[in-house]
């Protein structure tokens, strides 16, 4: 595949798509490339539907096996259905979570285990990786607060968690970062939006030079 595949991840209340949403208009101006812009769980009807059901705060009997599985499903027609052409047109995805977030929230934070919800995993991408990871990181008191701050009437199943999931969440994405750093740049979250989003642009200059016109 000729394309470049670039992934935001980052604990709730990072600011992570917020800072995507931001960054992805300055790199359209900027790359000669056509870009693609999506999310997990979703990205097209299938995995939309999917996504709905994960999140739905009236699951409550939900399995944590059964949650990490349909994350995967989800995933995997995501990957069939929109990344896997846009990468085979040379175009330059940025999708909002891939399985680093599977492997932080259902391995860590459902205890599942990293190593099982990886190899699940890799039965759903194929081998499928990301090209560069961007990890926003911020506390797990800080994303917390932010998350009562701005969805104050919107919250959904993890947001719902208590401190103590978030802070194992946490960890899996630091441990996952030290294990990839090549792959995984960690970007300061708790700086201003704008330092961050900065960051974020720095960092991917760094790495694909070649895409941006001078």
């Amino acid at each position: 595949m000729a394309g470049q595949f670039i992934t935001f991840e980052g604990p709730d209340g990072a600011g992570k798509t917020s800072v995507l949403e931001a960054v992805v208009p300055i790199l359209r101006e900027m790359s000669s490339k056509e870009i693609v812009v999506t999310r997990e769980p979703g990205g097209n009807p299938i995995s939309e539907k999917i996504r709905q059901v994960i999140l739905d705060v009236a699951n409550t009997a939900m399995d944590d096996r059964t949650e990490a599985l349909l994350y995967a499903a989800a995933r995997r027609q995501h990957i069939v259905e929109k990344i896997q052409p846009a990468l085979a047109a040379d175009q330059i995805v940025i999708c909002d979570r891939f399985v680093d977030s599977s492997i932080a929230y259902q391995g860590a934070g459902r205890s599942i285990g990293e190593t099982a919800v990886a190899q699940m995993n890799l039965f759903a991408t194929d081998g499928l990786t990301p090209d560069l990871t961007l990890y926003l990181d911020v506390p797990s008191e800080v994303g917390i607060a932010r998350i009562k701050q701005h969805r104050q009437t919107q919250y959904d199943r993890l947001d719902q968690e208590k401190l103590a999931f978030h802070q194992k969440v946490r960890q899996a994405y630091l441990k996952l970062a030290q294990a990839e750093p090549k792959r995984i740049q960690t970007i300061d979250a708790t700086a201003s939006f704008e330092a961050v989003v900065a960051q974020c642009l720095a960092v991917l200059k760094q790495h694909y030079p070649s895409l941006f016109e001078e």
